[in-house]
C-alpha cells in the first residue's frame, strides 16, 4: 500500500535557467585511443598534432579545474571505495553520492509578532550503494515484508575540508555496504521462498555517464533583505487582529539556495543550482461545534523580489479574514453525490492524487500495488479532448512559476517532458532508472527528499484540453445535471489545501481532496452558498468516468508532495473541470468546545 500526501504548506522551487555540457567516459577514449583519430593524426604535420593535442587536452584540464571543488571531494572518494568495494566476495557494482548544499531564510509572525528570523546552511549526504547485478540487488522490494526505504541524513562539514569530509563518507559507504550485503541476503532468500513475479525487469539501469557543471548562483539570486522581511511578513500577518475568533494567524517567508551535488562510480558528475521563495499566509478560526476551520495563501518564486507586491499579499490576506469570518458561522455540508465544478487550482491536486501517483513507473513494480494502468498504455482511459505531460524543464505555466522545475533529477538523469496521456489515450509512464516491462530506462523522474532514495516521482503535472468551455457554459452545465440527478445544487470547488491517496491492493485504491472554500449552486438561481465541513473523496476509475468537460481558465497549485522517497516539491496545472458526479463526506472535527476566554489582542 502507498499512502501519498500533498500540501501547499511548504514550498521549495527549482529555478534558473542552465547551460547543459555533457561528457562521458566513452568518448574520452574513443577520442584518445580510436586507430582511425591515430590514423587522421599521422597525416597531419608535427606541428598541426601538437596543437590539436593541446587543445583538446587544455578542454578536459579545463573542465576539471573548474569544476566545484566538493565535486572532486566526492568523485575522489567514490573512485576510491568503489575500487575497494567491487573487489569483495559480495561486490558492490553501483555507488553514488548526492549532496545537498542549503541556504536557508526563515521569518515568521504570528498577529503582527516576529517568531522566527533565522539562516541556515547545510550539507546532507545521500548513499545510494547497490550489490549484486543491475538484474537482482540489494533494492528489490521484499514481497509481504515492511520494506520502508531508510532515512539518512549525514551531515557533512561546511568547508572543503578533503580529510574531514571523505572521513565521513568512508565509515557512511562502509555502513551502507554492510547493510546492503544484509538486504541482498534477505531479497535473494524472499525471491527464491515465493511466487515468479508478474513484472521481470531489472532493478537498475545502467547508462552513460554525464557531467553538468554549473556554476554557483550570483547576483539578484543572493538577495534576501531578512530585515525588510520581518517588517514584510510582521505586517501581513497582523490583519488576523481583525476577527477576534480567528485564534491562529501567521506568516512566513522561507527562501533556500539550493546547490545540488552528483556523483557515481560510472563516472557521473551533476552539479546544479536551484531556488525558490515560498511565502505563506494563514488563519484559523473555530465554529461553535467545534470545527476548526483553515485557509491559506501561498505564494511562490524563484527570487524574492519576484514576489506579488505588498499591496497585493495585503488585499488577499484582509478577503482570508472576511472568508473565515463567513466560513464560522456556515452550514455543515452534508454528505452528497452530484455534479461539480473544480477550479483549476482544486483540478490540478484532483489530477495529482488521482492521476499522477498511478503513472509514477515504479509502482507498477510492485505487487502491493494496484497498478491502475500498468496494462491500459495506447487505450483509451480519459475524454479524448483531454492531453496530460510531466515536464520538470518547464520553468512557468500561465505566468506562475512552477515548482516541480529541474534540469537532473536526484540519480544523476536528465530531465525530460513527459507526454503521458495523448488526446486521452495513455502513452508513458513517469520512470526513474528502476525499468518496468515495456519501459527499459529513466525519463528523469527519480526524485527523493535529501537522505532518501529516489523512486520515480512527479514534477510539474499539465492537464490540458482541446474543448475549452466558458465559465458560463460550464456553470449552465452544471445545473442542467444538477436538474437531471434531481438534486437542489451543484459544487463548486473553488480553494484546496491539499489531499491524499491510497494505491494498494489490501485497502481500497481511493483518494481525498481537502477543499478549504466550497460553495453549492442552487439550481433555482438562489446566491451560491458557502459551506462548511467538506471532504471531496472516491475512487480513481470511476471518477475518470465521470469528467464532462474542462474550461479554458487555467490554475496552477504549488506544494510538497510526500510519499515513499520522502517530500519533493511539485506543481499541477489545470483548467476548470465540470464533472457528472462527485462524492463528498463531512469533514472530521474536533469536539473540543470553542473558547471560553476571549483572544486578550484586539483590532481596536
Amino acid at each position: 500500500m502507498l499512502f501519498t500526501f500533498c500540501s501547499k504548506n511548504t514550498l521549495t522551487v527549482y529555478a534558473r535557467s542552465i547551460k547543459v555540457i555533457t561528457f562521458t567516459f566513452e568518448a574520452f577514449w574513443f577520442l584518445v585511443f580510436n586507430q582511425q583519430y591515430f590514423t587522421f593524426m599521422k597525416k597531419t604535420t608535427s606541428l598541426r598534432k601538437l596543437s590539436m593535442l593541446m587543445l583538446f587536452f587544455s578542454s578536459f584540464n579545463l573542465h576539471l579545474f573548474s569544476q566545484d571543488k566538493l565535486a572532486l571531494i566526492l568523485q575522489e572518494e567514490v573512485n576510491r571505495e568503489f575500487s575497494i568495494l567491487k573487489q569483495q566476495e559480495i561486490p558492490a557494482y553501483y555507488i553514488a553520492y548526492r549532496v545537498d548544499e542549503v541556504k536557508n531564510f526563515y521569518v515568521s509572525a504570528q498577529f503582527g509578532t516576529l517568531i522566527n528570523s533565522s539562516q541556515n546552511d547545510s550539507r546532507t549526504l545521500t548513499i545510494t550503494l547497490r550489490v549484486g547485478n543491475p538484474q537482482l540487488d540489494n533494492f528489490h522490494k521484499l514481497r509481504d515484508k515492511a520494506d520502508y526505504s531508510a532515512f539518512s541524513r549525514i551531515q557533512l562539514p561546511s568547508e572543503n575540508t578533503p580529510e574531514a569530509i571523505k572521513s565521513l563518507i568512508w565509515k557512511a559507504t562502509n555502513d551502507a555496504y554492510q547493510e546492503a550485503v544484509s538486504k541482498l541476503s534477505r531479497v535473494r532468500t524472499n525471491v527464491a521462498v515465493k511466487v515468479d513475479e508478474e513484472d521481470k525487469a531489472a532493478d537498475f539501469t545502467l547508462s552513460a555517464p554525464v557531467v553538468f557543471d554549473e556554476a554557483p548562483l550570483k547576483g539578484d539570486y543572493l538577495k534576501f533583505d531578512q530585515a525588510d522581511w520581518e517588517k514584510r511578513i510582521k505586517k501581513y500577518s497582523t490583519v488576523f487582529l481583525k476577527d477576534e475568533a480567528i485564534f491562529f494567524g501567521s506568516a512566513t517567508v522561507s527562501y533556500e539556495i539550493l546547490r545540488k551535488y552528483f556523483v557515481s562510480s560510472q563516472g557521473d558528475n551533476v552539479v546544479q543550482n536551484t531556488s525558490g521563495v515560498s511565502l505563506f499566509v494563514q488563519g484559523i478560526t473555530k465554529a461553535s461545534d467545534g470545527m476548526e476551520l483553515p485557509l491559506y495563501n501561498s505564494y511562490f518564486a524563484y527570487r524574492p523580489d519576484k514576489l506579488p507586491a505588498d499591496a497585493e499579499i495585503m488585499k488577499q490576506s484582509e478577503q482570508m479574514v472576511a472568508n473565515l469570518t463567513a466560513l464560522k458561522n456556515a452550514p455543515v455540508a452534508d454528505p452528497f453525490s452530484g455534479p461539480a465544478l473544480l477550479s483549476g487550482e482544486a483540478s490540478g491536486v484532483f489530477f495529482h492524487e488521482i492521476f499522477g501517483h498511478r503513472i509514477e513507473g515504479q509502482r507498477m513494480k510492485s505487487e502491493d500495488d494496484a497498478q491502475t494502468f500498468k496494462k491500459k498504455v495506447n487505450e483509451v482511459i480519459l475524454p479524448t479532448t483531454l492531453s496530460i505531460y510531466c515536464d520538470p524543464l518547464q520553468k512557468s505555466y500561465n505566468n506562475t512559476d512552477l515548482n516541480g522545475y529541474y534540469k537532473f533529477d536526484d540519480e544523476g538523469s536528465k530531465a525530460e517532458k513527459v507526454t503521458v496521456v495523448e488526446q486521452g489515450v495513455l502513452k508513458n509512464f513517469l520512470m526513474s532508472r528502476s525499468p518496468i516491462s515495456g519501459f527499459a530506462s529513466s525519463n528523469g523522474h527519480g526524485r527523493s527528499q535529501a537522505g532518501m532514495q529516489a523512486v520515480s516521482r512527479q514534477s510539474n503535472l499539465v492537464i490540458e484540453t482541446s474543448a475549452p468551455k466558458t465559465a458560463k457554459e460550464l456553470r449552465d452545465e452544471l445545473i442542467q445535471l444538477a436538474k437531471s440527478q434531481n438534486s437542489a445544487y451543484g459544487y463548486l470547488f473553488q480553494q484546496v489545501t491539499g489531499g491524499f491517496t491510497m494505491t494498494g491492493r489490501f485497502i481500497p485504491s481511493s483518494f481525498n481532496v481537502t477543499p478549504t472554500l466550497v460553495y453549492r449552486v442552487y439550481v433555482d438561481g438562489r446566491p451560491d452558498e458557502l459551506v462548511r465541513g467538506v471532504d471531496l473523496i472516491g475512487t480513481p476509475l470511476s471518477m475518470f468516468a465521470q469528467i464532462d468537460m474542462a474550461g479554458g481558465e487555467k490554475g496552477v497549485f504549488n506544494g510538497m508532495c510526500g510519499a515513499e522517497s520522502g517530500s519533493v516539491p511539485v506543481s499541477c496545472c489545470s483548467p476548470t473541470f465540470l464533472i457528472k458526479k462527485i462524492e463528498t463526506q463531512k469533514k472530521a472535527k474536533s469536539q473540543d468546545r470553542p473558547y471560553i476566554l476571549e483572544r486578550p489582542t484586539s483590532a481596536k
